[in-house]
């Protein structure tokens, strides 16, 4: 199968590197020009708890660089990121193209459905942890999964968890890859749940740890940590019921404890994002949760303080970023009035 990686940071990575291991034909599309040549000069370097490995047997390059049409298209990108990214790559969406979202939040659907028709969309979350090392070096440590199936829930009812699937699918030949690389990726005819139950967790871990600093397991440093965590899945649970979603509590709630112990040590993305001074995606896990909530008239007030002070830290990155840019930009132009 030809796949293309568009959003090749430490997820889109590690998925591509480990997909080219399993047999499949692997393009990492990203903009980060140090990545991408170090992994054209050295190969990809994977780290994981049982084993370390170089790839060498990848495409990497610029979105704009890439001409061949893949089978399927993986995104990788942050939420607000969809629409320039698939317009930079919207040259290798072919009419047989299908695309896969495991990204966090809610809203990416409908904003690729701009691109391809929704029933050629896959969706579906992943709990594998993901972090990036340095250009061309990316490492996971713990346990996680895939759960995945159709964007368009009409599709889901060709499919079934009680009977076996259409061998051609894409659908089906998609998870056979992923299990094939070692990801632990499951079909599930409720992957709507499964959005919600990831939403809930990340509103919790990548919040809580982006405002605090704090790895995943240093949230039990405090009693009141793992209370905020489990208030926070509450509150988006109750709003994904209220809008129809069978999300479950108990099973989102569990997986939060566990990861205490199988995620430890990481820093999940936002916190990620922070550090290296890039924009976070609170406002498509935290924020959609509060517009949903205000929907329902639903109270969710852990999920909208830590929407408010994620979203402060962004907006003095961005002015601090701003105010670094002015001097350069001055100085360009009186260097041109001058010349």
């Amino acid at each position: 199968m030809n796949i293309t990686i568009l959003g090749a940071g430490a997820m889109g990575s590690l998925f591509g590197g480990l997909l080219a291991e399993a047999g499949a034909s692997v393009t990492l599309l990203d903009i980060n020009q140090q990545h991408l040549d170090a992994i054209r000069r050295d190969g990809l370097r994977l780290e994981t708890d049982s084993r370390s490995s170089t790839v060498t047997h990848l495409t990497a390059c610029r979105p704009e660089e890439a001409s061949r049409v893949p089978d399927l298209l993986m995104l990788f990108t942050k939420t607000h990121q969809i629409a320039p990214a698939l317009l930079s790559a919207r040259h290798l969406l072919g009419p047989a193209t299908w695309i896969l979202t495991l990204q966090n939040g809610l809203g990416n659907v409908e904003a690729i459905s701009a691109f391809v028709p929704r029933e050629r969309i896959l969706v579906g979350v992943t709990t594998i942890p993901a972090d990036f090392l340095g250009p061309a070096h990316v490492a996971s440590h713990g346990r996680g999964q895939i759960r995945m199936g159709h964007a368009d829930r009409a599709a889901l009812t060709d499919h079934p968890g009680h009977r076996p699937f259409n061998e051609g699918c894409m659908l089906c030949q998609a998870l056979a890859l992923l299990n094939r690389a070692g990801l632990h990726a499951v079909a599930d005819p409720n992957v709507w749940a499964a959005v919600w139950e990831k939403v809930a967790f990340n509103a919790a871990f990548n919040a809580l740890c982006a405002v605090t600093g704090c790895t995943v397991e240093q949230i039990e440093l405090v009693s009141s940590g793992p209370e905020m965590a489990l208030a926070v899945v509450a509150e988006a649970i109750a709003v994904a019921r209220a809008s129809g979603v069978p999300a479950d509590l108990e099973r989102t709630q569990a997986m939060v404890l566990q990861s205490f112990k199988t995620h430890a040590g990481h820093q999940p993305s936002m916190l990620q994002d922070i550090l290296a001074g890039r924009r976070t995606e609170i406002d498509s896990i935290n924020g959609a949760i509060v517009r949903a909530a205000q929907a329902h008239n639903l109270p969710v007030p852990h999920t909208a303080m830590l929407w408010t002070l994620v979203s402060l830290i962004d907006a003095r990155q961005a002015r601090q970023s701003e105010e670094r840019t002015k001097p350069v930009a001055m100085d360009l132009a009186l260097h041109a009035m001058s010349s």
